[in-house]
């Protein structure tokens, strides 16, 4: 791959940028970036990782072996309708924008060309993060390697169906704001009984941290690993009583469903704005 072109210049886009150049799998200088208007944003990313920030759609997207798609969902319209004079067939476009189908940015394209549409989190900023990729039929063996490659520089990649996608969005796409919501009640919770906040931060973290850990490497059910620790009148049963009657597990479970149809009514929404009833 020789050059990375970005469309949008914002927290995931640097997450990636990083990423991508700190892990060597592209030179700063294959990479090319462009957004709206703020020129301060991409000097600032110059500075920092040696990438190229144009205004010029044609130097930007000239021999471009991918685009990333990183505006905003409600500026794909737009934002891919300025571009496709200078796309080819064999450009492939990558996608990062929540609710907007493959099936749309073909149409919006107005080409047959490989469309990946990928579904990362905000943890990629630290390397952390769980990507969901789909594909559509004109996305070469080598393609999908390469993308699998750009996004493994910022964490974890799986391949679905893109039906899954917004599933994929809902759960883990979304999922760092359910985490840090969480840690949010526990740093609450620690103030109130009297902990330091410091010392606090430190022992939730850590606790996360060892659970996800507990999860990650063993054999047992989530389910299980609880009630390992729940033992029978004991401090963590009293805990766990209190969150069974807020129904906080019903809660969350609503919650990841609810982000989910979020991402599916954006999808429908800028459908309709495509190709409205008449």
């Amino acid at each position: 791959m020789k050059k990375l072109a970005f469309i949008g210049a914002g927290s995931m886009a640097e997450a990636m940028i990083s990423g991508i150049v700190e892990n060597n799998f592209l030179k700063g200088e294959q990479i090319w970036v462009t957004n709206r208007s703020n020129q301060e944003k991409l000097d600032r990313l110059h500075q920092k990782y040696g990438v190229n920030g144009t205004y010029d759609l044609s130097e930007l997207l000239e021999n471009a072996d991918a685009v990333i798609l990183a505006m905003k969902p409600k500026e794909a319209a737009t934002g891919i309708s300025q571009i496709r004079a200078y796309l080819t067939e064999n450009t492939m476009l990558i996608s990062v924008l929540a609710g907007v189908s493959i099936e749309s940015i073909e149409l919006l394209a107005e080409k047959k060309l490989p469309v990946v549409r990928a579904m990362p989190n905000t943890s990629a900023t630290v390397g952390k993060s769980a990507t969901g990729l789909a594909i559509n039929s004109y996305v070469s063996d080598r393609q999908k390697e390469i993308v699998q490659a750009i996004f493994e520089t910022v964490g974890l990649t799986t391949f679905v169906e893109e039906n899954q996608i917004d599933a994929i969005t809902g759960l883990s796409g979304s999922g760092p704001a359910y985490i840090y919501y969480l840690i949010e009640a526990m740093e609450k919770g620690a103030d109130e009984i009297g902990l330091d906040k410091d010392v606090a931060k430190d022992l939730i973290v850590q606790t996360l941290q060892g659970a996800a850990e507990m999860v990650a490497k063993s054999t047992k059910p989530s389910y299980q690993l609880r009630s390992e620790v729940t033992s029978p009148g004991g401090t963590t049963e009293a805990g766990i009583r209190v969150l069974e009657s807020f129904e906080v597990q019903k809660a969350f479970i609503q919650c990841i469903k609810e982000a989910t149809a979020q991402s599916k009514r954006l999808g429908i929404a800028l459908s309709d704005e495509l190709y409205p009833v008449k």
